[in-house]
């Protein structure tokens, strides 16, 4: 049977599990195109791959000093970068091809795993070396993050990037629960220079999927040309687009206020509920396990509004507030779960949203800055919700990450709805 006849059978004899099928085709999509599912495959390895270094790279540099501060210092010094440079990063996915850029970012992020996997085995590793893989790599971070954002763009039809975007995160989402646990086996039988080793091995995952797309199937977004004032000129056609804009000021938000899960989560488990690392794992697998599912969710839909962004952002923050308050272990793991489900409902959304609004030559640039004030705001959250969390206590932390996101989520539903009320007002006297 052809697929064209398949097709007219299906919509013109009703069948039982039909509509199942339908939200099967919705929910994974993306993945009848082929370029996409060697892409997605490629990406998971290399997700699986960088949980594992984060790990193994925590792990060493609390061996080298004995302090949970330069731990701190050298996740700052990943994340850093973006700051600085992720409109740049951006701005040449713009300008030249986007799968050559990666494949170079991959081969860069393998040659430094692999230089902190010699050094490490041969004993000759120091703090400042990890600090200064930590800061070069968050370099190649600034450039590979936002050239990936939008590269799946280029990968699937318009019609999936949708579903591509949410299937991309609970791709993420699934290799958590697998990275951490192959880490601390490596970590745990034969040492973190060789978890490094592996890492280095699976950015071939990537390498060799890039390498293997078909190029004719791709559709390359046209190149912008050098020229003064790029950046903002792509301000300028994010602030012309109201819609995208309340979008990445929300994600803003957000990556500063409400996902500071390494901070509340450590000290939820250890203070309130008198548990250890054990449960602290158990923490990030419930959230990983939601997060897949809402993830799932959002690549389901297929028309995205901004008020169900605002929705979801502000159901996140309530799960957070009732996740600070919950009096018993059950009743916080549940909050947990609705907490993954609506975090990544709301970042596959909201994501999605943004690139599909912007023309296609500015998307390299306002994903750069979606990147910059959604990974960029932690190093300004993290420290104030760590102080609140040591003076006032974990569950007035953890409800502070709840609260803020939640108000701006409520706030910005507030405003549209006026906006909305004003302009069906002005049509109403028009027509009269």
């Amino acid at each position: 049977m052809t697929a064209a006849i398949a097709e007219h059978v299906s919509k013109s004899v009703p069948r039982r599990g039909s509509t199942r099928t339908t939200a099967l085709r919705s929910t994974f999509g993306a993945l009848a195109v082929r370029n996409y599912r060697i892409y997605v495959g490629g990406q998971a390895v290399a997700n699986t791959g960088t949980w594992i270094q984060n790990i193994a790279l925590d792990w060493l540099v609390l061996q080298l000093t004995g302090s949970p501060a330069a731990v701190g210092i050298a996740m700052a010094l990943q994340f850093t970068p973006i700051l600085f440079l992720g409109m740049h990063g951006g701005m040449l996915a713009d300008r030249f091809s986007k799968r050559t850029i990666l494949m170079t970012t991959q081969v860069l992020s393998g040659v430094l795993a692999g230089s902190l996997a010699v050094m490490t085995l041969t004993g000759r590793v120091s703090v400042g070396f990890v600090y200064v893989v930590a800061l070069v790599g968050g370099v190649v971070f600034a450039v590979d993050n936002p050239t990936r954002q939008v590269f799946v763009s280029e990968v699937v039809p318009a019609r999936y990037l949708r579903n591509a975007v949410a299937l991309n995160a609970a791709v993420f989402q699934s290799t958590r629960l697998v990275g951490p646990a192959v880490a601390s086996i490596l970590i745990g039988t034969v040492g973190s220079g060789w978890a490094f080793g592996v890492n280095a091995l699976c950015y071939l995952g990537p390498t060799v999927a890039l390498a293997f797309l078909r190029t004719a199937d791709l559709t390359p977004a046209p190149r912008t040309q050098r020229a003064r004032g790029q950046l903002r000129s792509a301000l300028r056609h994010v602030a012309d687009r109201p819609h995208v804009a309340w979008t990445i000021a929300l994600v803003g938000v957000f990556g500063t206020f409400g996902l500071n899960f390494p901070v509340v989560l450590t000290a939820m488990a250890g203070d309130t509920f008198g548990g250890g690392a054990g449960l602290y794992g158990t923490f990030n697998i419930v959230l990983a396990v939601g997060s897949i599912a809402g993830a799932l969710i959002a690549g389901s839909r297929t028309r995205i509004r901004l008020r169900l962004i605002v929705a979801t952002g502000a159901a996140f923050g309530l799960a957070q507030f009732a996740a600070a308050l919950a009096p018993t272990l059950a009743l916080f793991v549940v909050a947990l779960v609705a907490m993954g489900v609506a975090n990544l409902a709301f970042q596959a959304m909201a994501n999605s949203s943004v690139q599909l609004s912007v023309d296609p030559e500015y998307r390299g640039r306002v994903m750069g800055l979606y990147m910059l004030v959604f990974i960029g705001g932690t190093p300004l959250g993290a420290p104030l919700v760590g102080w609140v969390t040591e003076h006032a206590g974990v569950r007035a932390g953890m409800a502070l990450c709840g609260l803020v996101p939640m108000l701006a989520a409520v706030a910005l539903g507030a405003l549209l709805s006026v906006r909305v009320s004003r302009a069906r007002a002005a049509e109403a006297q028009l027509a009269a």
